[in-house]
């Protein structure tokens, strides 16, 4: 199982998928009318690093975090 959080303003609970890529996740949240505005522009880290590809390979017990952007001041 993978767990996805989503942080920032994006405020929903953590979940628990059994994906093995981005690009399955991605499927997956498009669905989802709370977290699909944000895909476009949230950054994404896979165990705290982040990535630009939907093809990296996920394994059991990773997390990926999606970043909303923010303004700070």
């Amino acid at each position: 199982m993978v767990k996805i959080e989503f942080l920032g303003p994006i405020n929903k609970e953590a979940i628990n998928l059994d994906i093995k890529n981005l690009n399955e996740l991605s499927n997956i949240l498009k669905n989802d009318t709370e977290i699909s505005n944000w895909l476009q522009n949230c950054a994404v880290a896979i165990n705290d690093t982040l990535v630009s590809s939907k093809d990296v390979d996920l394994k059991d017990g990773d997390r990926v975090s999606l970043l909303p952007p923010v303004c700070g001041g």
